[in-house]
Order: C-alpha cells, then sequence, then structure tokens
C-alpha cells in the first residue's frame, strides 16, 4: 500500500501553561502494529486501547497496517490523556474514512471512552490560552462551566461519530455565574484588635500569624479574610483559573472574581504544599496565588514542609527542578496561619490551667522555626471571648465595613506610588525607606524600638512596610510616630521579635 499521513495539532501540560505538539500519523506497509514515540508517558501508551475501541464503536475501521504515531518535537515529554481525540483524528484523516481537511486550523484535547464518547480533560483552560497564541480554534470535549477566552473560537465534539458530519459544535458559555461569599466578619462577636489587624493585613498584603488556646476564633477569623478582599481582576482571574484548571478543580469562583482560600491539612507533604509529583503538579501554594493560603495548627506541619516554603513566600513563584528540566509555578499569596501557644493548648489562658512544661512549650513553638516567623509580618494573640460575647454572634463589626478601609488604603497607595515614582512593593530597602518619608525623630524612635527589640534585618523592613500600610489606611503622606507604633505592636510580641 502507499504510505499515507496527517499532522494534527495537540498540546501537552508543562507546569501551568500547554505546549503546542504536532501528533504526526504514518499508515505504511509492514507487519501490522500501533506504536506512539515521542517520550509520552503511561497514559499516553494507553492511548492505543482507548483509540481502538473507540474508532470500532462509532463505526469506524482501524488499520491493518503499520501505524506509527510521533508526538514532535520528541525531546518533550508528554503526559496525559488529551492526546487520544487528536490521535484518532489523524487516524481517521490519514485513512481517508472522514475529510482530511477537518483538522485544518484546529487544536484538539480529549480523552476517549472505549465507545468513542469525548471527555474533559484537566487543564482545558491552558489548551485554550495555548489555542488562542497560534491563532487556532480549539476542538475538546462538551464542558460543563467552560470559560470564555477572549479572541478564540472554543468548539466542542460529543462523540467520534459527530467527526462524520465535518464541523464541530459551538461550546455554550454560562451566562456570568456570580459565586457570592457567604462567611461574613459580622459573624464574628467581639475580637476588634483581630479584626484591625486583618484589614491592615487585607489592606499591604501581609502575612499573619495567630496564636490562641482552642476555640478562641482563629479559624472563623482567617475564612473571613476573602470578604474583605478586593476582587480579582480580569486578568488575576484568568491566572488562577489556570492553576485551578490544571489541578482539575472547578474554576467558577475565581472566575467571578473570589480570591481563592486554600487550606491544606497539617499531614500535607512537601509535594503537596509546594507543588511536584511525576508530572509536576502545582501544590497548595499555587492554588492559593492571588488569594490566601490558611495553615491551620502550624507547629504540626513538618518542619520540611514549612521551610519549603520560606523562598515562595518572597519569590511569589515556586520552582520545580527535574532531570528533564525546571517548571515554574505562580505562587503569590497571603500567608495566613494558626498555631496553639503549645501542645495542650491553654499556656496564657486565663480560664483554664496549661499542663505543660516549659520545655515542652519551647518545644512545640520551636517546630514553627525562626526564619518563617521572621517572613510573616503580622502576629496576633486570639484569646478566648467570654459566652455574653459569643451570643451575640451577628452583631460584630461586617465584612463590608472592613472592606471600604481596604479599598481606601489600596486606592491611595496606587496614587501615591504614580504620584512620587515610588514602588515599594518588592524593592530595594532604599526604596521603602524613602516611601515612609520618616522624619529624624520618627526614624530615631524605630531605630531604638528595633534595637529593643532584637529585630533582624528583614524584620525592620517588613514592620517598616506595615507602618506604611497603616499611614495609606489613614491617607497620610508620611508614616508617623503613632504608624510605627502600631506597627511594631503587631510585630512583636511577648518575648522579644518575631
Amino acid at each position: 500500500m502507499a504510505t499515507s499521513s496527517c499532522v494534527v495539532r495537540a498540546a501537552t501540560l508543562r507546569g501551568v501553561s500547554a505546549v503546542s505538539v504536532d501528533v504526526e500519523v504514518c499508515i505504511s506497509a509492514g507487519m501490522p502494529g500501533f506504536s506512539i514515540v515521542g517520550m509520552g508517558d503511561a497514559s499516553v501508551q494507553e492511548s492505543r486501547e482507548r483509540v481502538r475501541a473507540a474508532l470500532r464503536a462509532c463505526g469506524f475501521t482501524m488499520p491493518n497496517h503499520k501505524v506509527v504515531v510521533n508526538l514532535a518535537p520528541g525531546a518533550l515529554r508528554k503526559t496525559g490523556s488529551g492526546f487520544d481525540l487528536p490521535i484518532a483524528v489523524g487516524l481517521l484523516c490519514a485513512t481517508a474514512q472522514i475529510n482530511p481537511r477537518i483538522a485544518d486550523g484546529y487544536l484538539f484535547a480529549g480523552e476517549l471512552s472505549l465507545k468513542g464518547a469525548v471527555r474533559p480533560v484537566p487543564g482545558l483552560l491552558a489548551y485554550a490560552l495555548c489555542a488562542k497564541r497560534m491563532g487556532l480554534a480549539l476542538v475538546s470535549a462538551l464542558e460543563e462551566g467552560a470559560c470564555e477566552v477572549e479572541g478564540l473560537d472554543r468548539l466542542c465534539l460529543e462523540s467520534l461519530c459527530d467527526l462524520r458530519k465535518g464541523e464541530f459544535g459551538r461550546l455554550r458559555m454560562p451566562a456570568g455565574e456570580q459565586v457570592t461569599l457567604e462567611k461574613d466578619f459580622r459573624d464574628i462577636a467581639g475580637h476588634d484588635m483581630a479584626k484591625r489587624a486583618f484589614q491592615i493585613a487585607a489592606a499591604g498584603g501581609h502575612g499573619v500569624l495567630m496564636m490562641g488556646p482552642p476555640g478562641s476564633g482563629k479559624t472563623m477569623l482567617a475564612s473571613r479574610l476573602p470578604s474583605i478582599l478586593p476582587p480579582l481582576s480580569r486578568a488575576e482571574a484568568l491566572e488562577s483559573a489556570v492553576i485551578h484548571s490544571v489541578a482539575g478543580e472547578d474554576v467558577t469562583a475565581e472566575l467571578s472574581g473570589v480570591r481563592p482560600f486554600c487550606a491544606p491539612h497539617h499531614s500535607a507533604s512537601l509535594a503537596g504544599l509546594v507543588g511536584g509529583g511525576s508530572p509536576p503538579r502545582p501544590g497548595a501554594i499555587s492554588l492559593a496565588h492571588n488569594g490566601v493560603l490558611f495553615l491551620d495548627e502550624l507547629p504540626e506541619f513538618a518542619p520540611s514542609v514549612l521551610q519549603g516554603i520560606r523562598q515562595p513566600m518572597e519569590a511569589g513563584e515556586v520552582v520545580v527542578t527535574r532531570a528533564d528540566g525546571s517548571v515554574r509555578f505562580p505562587a503569590l499569596f497571603m500567608l495566613v496561619a494558626a498555631a496553639n501557644p503549645c501542645p495542650c493548648g491553654y499556656f496564657g489562658d486565663k480560664q483554664r490551667a496549661c499542663t505543660c512544661s516549659q520545655r515542652m512549650i519551647s518545644t512545640y513553638q520551636g517546630r514553627i522555626g525562626g526564619p518563617v516567623l521572621d517572613r510573616i509580618d503580622v502576629h496576633i494573640d486570639v484569646a478566648r471571648i467570654n459566652p455574653g460575647q459569643v451570643l451575640a454572634t451577628g452583631h460584630g463589626t461586617s465584612s463590608a465595613q472592613l472592606r471600604e478601609g481596604v479599598m481606601v488604603a489600596r486606592e491611595y497607595s496606587s496614587w501615591r506610588r504614580a504620584n512620587t515614582g515610588l514602588d515599594e512593593r518588592g524593592a530595594s530597602t532604599e526604596t521603602l525607606v524613602r516611601a515612609c518619608c520618616l522624619n529624624d525623630a520618627d526614624a530615631a524612635f524605630f531605630e531604638s524600638l528595633a534595637t529593643k527589640s532584637h529585630m533582624s534585618g528583614r524584620a525592620i523592613m517588613r514592620t517598616l512596610a506595615l507602618a506604611r500600610t497603616i499611614a495609606d489606611m489613614e491617607q497620610a503622606p508620611a508614616v508617623g510616630h503613632d504608624h510605627i507604633c502600631e506597627a511594631v505592636g503587631f510585630r512583636v510580641r511577648e518575648g522579644g521579635a518575631q
């Protein structure tokens, strides 16, 4: 027989982005067989059996010749079951069982059932962005909650049988479903100081560490932080949605502007928190990108896991290095952590006596590690409130009231940066000091507090950044004495600087 071939465009996930792959199908004379080459993983090799069964179930013929499928470029490792659909389309085009031109101008991504139905695969939003970059339309499964990508045609295919029609259905996008946050700070009575701390943290994107006995309300406070954060911008929403799409999670909340809130269990592994595996997948800190990462029972996390978040907290990304290269995952998040002060949880509690020795308390708190504590800006003690305040639930300061202060601070800081040309976020120490506009007296006062509290260089700069945020909340052009005092009060706990 004469050799026949076809090329179909597909993609593979690499981190949180999709990389273009050419699926080259060649059918030639020789011993009958079906092989896939080009560094495909086990799920790609399993495509052979799924494609065979799907073609036969839909009334197509599997060629009884030598079939070679090459996934190019050969040096790129390919993963996932999303190659089922492009391989099947390539076989049908190469054998002229469907119009060979049907593959022109499209990128295909989908898994096949044994009966020929097309199923969605994780990361379809990343595939959509890849298709847009290449100037192609995306053909995938009939997906619920699909995201519209501006400038991209998204088409769908329910079954291989539909290929006989020579055209694809248009994927209908949901009509802007909105997700509302049900948790409100109003539900928390008392804790006015903690609410103030969360308002400041939300205004400047600062990390928060809460320490207090069980039942004091630490988890309730943390879970309501997204309700006072500004909604995601369109670009931020797309960034966060892509990460959740690659992880196989629903993206409705992110696309409606709700900031992610990720709360991994303290038994999480390093790969589960930071990212990893084979192929590398985003971890909890990447799922919290542009949102909040809540680590409850912080001392219960393995020390090696906690130390793994140190670099991402400052760099805003995770770099996972493997033998075949490095993968970058975005990880720009607000860290909120909660911890009991001791193993029994009641050290310092006025209502219940602690049963731990001083050595047990020091060992327990030492599990967190100084380097991690040094990177958290706001440290607060959360005490249990009296029964009368508990029964007054529903009458506290609301999220709407707190969010108003957050938005004022963010708008003023944006205006200040634009007018002064000083953007202290992630910039040099000199830029932050200049942005604070400290006079000589306030600078000397802050220096004396830093010396007395034994602050490290990082702690000094983070305290100064916190003071700058407090000043922004009052729309003050310069950081003053009161701003410094409040910032130091939130930064320094009993026993020294953190």
